[in-house]
């Protein structure tokens, strides 16, 4: 980063938003966050619905499930009915009234929201004759199903976006045109009975696992997070982190890795998580000497990091519970050291930066007490550590998610009989309750409706196998590729990589592309969802492990949160800087790289994730020992910093230690050390002089 760009930043005194400027910049961002304004008669009943299914899920996380068909049907009935109360059609029109819109909702919106939740209670209904009809619907299942696919498209593109219902209208126009589809890719067609079979009355399709992963786990997860966040959590973490790590250099942009970090364990939204945090972190950031893009692009950065920090991981965990066929205690192990690594960019990037900029920490005064914090807020922390430990114990995720919310309502109770005596404490902690409860429904609505749609997609992967075809696709380009470098290295008198390794190479870089691609716009859980489907399969045929690959497709689909030029929670942490949003979106994909390299650390090294096939404590440590190091020297040669500022070559020296470190090879690690002691010492020489005099 150059000084020519310090200069070009505002040089005014930021400016805290206020919560109302907060909130609209969240909905700017986040479609999913996008409400419209109800009157009073919809909104009361809106909410009464909302609570009512939140305690539908509390009681059933607890008591067990009905069937899972009826589960899932009532489920995304409700939602389904939900989101057209929700979302508007068009957000920037103004509401109408009228015989055309009863209750101020527009007539359209009460025929698809009452169609939506007939077609999704309709497979229930039917269900003990579904062994007799699928294969071969009647009209009316045919019809049915139709309106269940319209709907959902509409109930998507309402609450995301356009992303996501086009990603699934081209896929079922694949199925339908199969015949003319060209090379590998052609298939015999299915009719729009036989896809409309596929896709609604069996467990494929819309019924499968994404839904029943929403609405058995992620939705009770979603709910812990706002009730944690009711009696205090998320506060505790920020003062926490503030209190730990805000002295030293730059201690505003560590308080916002750290605090994203420990927020991230119970908040599955990327961009909820900046604007929460990078309220504070921003603004203080600024004030002691960032550049306003770099601020926002620190906040952003972190804040991506929570998608991927145990417990939830923004509710992947349990989805790759259901694929995988693992106890959840494996996924959260595996993600472990990749977490670490990703924060850890960011945190050496942040206080190099610092140290670039000769910038402070925070005084004293300025700092809450690590002890106060805790001694005060120590409470809170109870429904979190409850639920890890009943997660560790082997019960279902849904028990644990149970156990926890019961312990955020006993917490809310007490903080509030504490505070406000019992009549005016019941009172206050049961409209608080009601609010949680509330809003732990409304947060579910746009994930639930991408689920749903997500399994049209995925569906339409199983009817074609389309899957297998791109697949193949894929590790032929890649492997035609590895064969022409190879042969360029082949002049050399020693083999500098493996024909094998250079294919794998390749295709986890093609696969990393298209993860990005698809996550452009696309929430997180959704992305995973089809990248399971369609690039997962890739790297299974190079012999890749299925934990390997899953959390390879996963971390990359995470880093189109912050991937220009659709990293919107990039442009949701500009807002509250006052940056420019593409800077900052690049700035944070820099900031992030710690994400991108470990994939691919992992996926030739697979000890990395703890649990994997084959796991030894040597190979864990070379690989987590040479990603430390490479992370390390990566962002000293982005930064122009190491203990002083570095000269071009030095830098261009640094960027291929880094490579060398990351491959997860002694002779290569040795290599990587080798290149940057030299340049380290020559900086201790340098440094340690001039420091001596100024003492």
């Amino acid at each position: 980063m150059s000084d020519q760009h310090q200069v070009t930043e505002p040089a005014d005194e930021p400016r805290s938003l206020t919560a109302a400027e907060l909130a609209e910049l969240e909905e700017q961002f986040d479609p999913e966050m996008r409400f419209r304004s109800l009157g009073r008669s919809l909104a009361v009943l809106s909410a009464a619905i909302m609570f009512l299914l939140s305690c539908y899920h509390y009681y059933t996380a607890g008591y067990g499930i009905p069937r899972a068909t009826t589960h899932r049907g009532a489920h995304l009935a409700v939602t389904l009915f939900l989101v057209f109360l929700s979302f508007a059609a068009f957000p920037s029109r103004p509401a109408r009234s009228g015989v055309l819109a009863p209750l101020g909702l527009p007539l359209a919106d009460w025929v698809l929201a009452i169609a939506g939740a007939v077609a999704a209670m309709y497979v229930p209904w039917i269900y003990d004759q579904l062994a007799f009809r699928v294969g071969n619907p009647l009209p009316i299942d045919v019809v049915m199903g139709t309106i269940m696919i319209v709907v959902l498209l509409e109930a998507t593109r309402r609450s995301m976006g356009w992303p996501l219902p086009v990603i699934a209208i081209l896929f079922m126009a694949y199925a339908y045109y199969g015949r003319s589809m060209p090379g590998i890719l052609v298939h015999p067609g299915a009719s729009w009975s036989n896809i409309v079979n596929h896709l609604y009355l069996t467990s494929q399709g819309i019924y499968g696992t994404a839904l029943g992963v929403i609405a058995t786990y992620v939705f009770h997860f979603v709910l812990f997070g706002v009730m944690a966040t009711k009696i205090g959590l998320g506060q505790l973490f920020i003062d926490l982190a503030s209190a730990l790590a805000g002295r030293y250099a730059g201690g505003p942009a560590k308080v916002a890795v750290l605090s994203s970090a420990m927020l991230g364990s119970i908040s599955g939204s990327s961009i909820a998580n900046t604007v929460t945090t990078g309220a504070l972190t921003i603004p203080a950031m600024i004030r002691i000497g960032y550049p306003r893009h770099f601020a926002a692009a620190v906040e952003a950065a972190a804040s991506t990091g929570g998608q991927i920090t145990p417990p939830v991981m923004g509710a992947v965990a349990f989805l790759m519970i259901e694929y995988l066929g693992v106890p959840l205690t494996t996924i959260l192990t595996a993600a472990l050291v990749p977490a670490f690594m990703h924060f850890f960019g960011v945190l050496v990037q942040v206080h190099l930066e610092a140290r670039r900029l000769g910038l402070r920490g925070l005084s004293r005064a300025e700092l809450p007490n690590a002890w106060r914090v805790l001694k005060a807020g120590w409470l809170s922390t109870v429904p979190l550590i409850l639920l890890v430990v009943v997660l560790l114990s082997g019960r279902t995720p849904f028990a644990a998610a149970f156990w926890a919310i019961s312990a955020c309502i006993a917490v809310l109770l007490v903080q509030k009989l504490r505070g406000l005596g019992l009549e005016h404490g019941l009172r206050g902690a049961a409209q608080d309750i009601l609010d949680g409860f509330v809003l732990g429904a409304k947060q579910s609505l746009s994930v639930t409706a991408a689920a749903a749609l997500v399994g049209v997609v995925i569906g339409v992967v199983t009817l074609t196998g389309v899957g297998f075809k791109i697949a193949y696709m894929v590790t032929g380009v890649a492997a035609d590729w590895a064969g022409s470098v190879s042969g360029w290295l082949s002049v050399l008198p020693f083999e500098v990589i493996g024909v094998d390794s250079l294919t794998l190479l390749f295709t986890l870089l093609l696969t990393a592309v298209v993860c990005i691609l698809m996550g452009c716009g696309i929430p997180t859980t959704a992305n995973y969802i089809i990248m399971v489907a369609v690039a997962a399969p890739i790297l299974g045929l190079l012999g890749v492990q299925p934990l390997v690959a899953h959390f390879f497709v996963f971390y990359y689909g995470v880093l189109a949160d912050i991937t220009p030029p659709v990293a919107m929670a990039a442009y949701a942490a500009a807002g509250i800087a006052g940056a420019n949003a593409f800077k900052a979106g690049n700035t944070a994909f820099r900031l992030g790289m710690g994400k991108a390299l470990v994939p691919f650390v992992f996926a030739f090294s697979p000890s990395l994730l703890l649990v994997t096939d084959g796991f030894t404590w040597g190979a864990f440590f070379l690989a987590a020992g040479g990603a430390v190091l490479g992370i390390w020297a990566l962002a000293s040669a982005v930064s122009n910093w190491l203990f002083a500022p570095l000269h071009a070559i030095e830098r261009l020296v640094l960027v291929l230690a880094a490579l060398l470190l990351v491959a997860p090879d002694l002779v290569a690690t040795a290599l990587g050390i080798a290149l940057i002691l030299p340049i380290m010492l020559r900086q201790m020489m340098g440094v340690w002089p001039v420091q001596r005099a100024a003492r």
